[in-house]
């Protein structure tokens, strides 16, 4: 599943920051990441402090770039820049104070241009990485909103790779019609880029119209939107999960559908449905989850769960910079 995006780091050298640089995982990772040449990594942190654990852990960490928000030679520009970025929203006081910890350094090292990409989340919470990227890296233009979704992989019966991409789980808790909008094509996107050709549907408990609700109606209307947002996806809606995922029930429930029984992108109402969906799909169904995939930044920033091991940090750096 990683084809495609190891093919793009490898064309095009990309440099991530990660907020954490002392922390092990992170450490083993980047090791990781500079002994197979996919990525030159900056590491936030004390300089000693960094260069210690990575000792104590045994990371070939040599030639990295190691930089202390304390000690950065060029923090009074930073500030000054995050200042004329918050627009009277956070002092000078403040910004300094926000740029001392790595979420926000690491943030705006992006977007100064010093690093493609971030990661962090494996020691601050999804919240303390998103606001930073809200703040200073923005939406993209015509992005309203930042969603994530969740590729689902499995070994697939001819030995290829099964996979699905699953939005949005982790961030928007009552996405509106609009938000949904762009959630789908968002997701879609994504998928592409994990090689997916995106069948787009947008989930409920009722397929055409069998139900009645304010669900009901909010995904068919995005499904009509999407449709009109986005003509040359193969989108369908609103669908129950059994319709869009069985060729034997499409048959019955919607045939005829450009989607149905074949679905492989998978748009849920609300964080609920998504968050429940792809952890059964992951506990029961055997799938490795990968994610949440932060969409419609400006950069690529990801969060990473604190429970994460080094091969997740590994797994999820590629990830980032490679969907840039």
């Amino acid at each position: 599943m990683f084809e495609n995006l190891i093919a793009t780091l490898k064309a095009d050298k990309r440099k991530i920051v990660f907020t954490e640089g002392p922390d092990p995982r992170i450490l083993e990772a980047a090791a990781r990441l500079k002994k197979d040449a996919l990525l030159e990594s900056i590491l936030v942190g004390n300089v000693d402090e960094v260069k210690v654990a990575a000792a104590a852990g045994g990371f070939d960490i040599e030639g990295l770039e190691i930089i202390d928000p304390q000690t950065y030679p060029e923090m009074d520009a930073m500030v000054a820049k995050m200042v004329e970025l918050r627009k009277g929203k956070m002092s000078e006081e403040d910004c300094r104070k926000a740029l001392s910890k790595g979420n926000y350094f690491g943030t705006m090292l992006v977007k100064l241009g010093k690093a493609d990409a971030l990661l962090g989340g494996a020691t601050y919470s999804t919240a303390d990485t998103v606001r930073p990227a809200l703040q200073i890296i923005k939406t993209k233009p015509g992005n309203k909103i930042v969603s994530s979704c969740f590729i689902l992989r499995r070994d697939g019966k001819d030995g290829g790779d099964e996979m699905y991409a699953m939005g949005d789980c982790a961030i928007n808790i009552n996405p509106g019609e609009d938000d949904l909008v762009e959630i789908a094509i968002e997701t879609a996107k994504t998928a592409k880029a994990f090689g997916i050709d995106p069948k787009v549907a947008l989930l409920s408990y009722s397929t055409m119209g069998s139900g009645k609700g304010e669900t009901v109606d909010m995904m068919r209307n995005a499904t009509a939107k999407t449709k009109e947002a986005a003509p040359e996806l193969a989108v369908d809606g609103e669908l129950q999960f059994d319709a869009a995922f069985s060729p034997v029930v499409a048959k019955t429930k919607c045939k005829g559908s450009p989607v149905a029984g074949q679905a492989n992108t998978f748009i849920f109402p609300d964080i609920n449905a998504g968050n429940i969906g792809y952890k059964i799909a992951q506990r029961l169904g055997g799938f490795e989850a990968y994610g949440p995939i932060l969409q419609g930044l400006n950069a690529p920033i990801n969060d990473l769960s604190r429970g994460c091991d080094a091969n997740e940090v590994y797994q999820m750096a590629i990830i980032t910079a490679g969907l840039k």
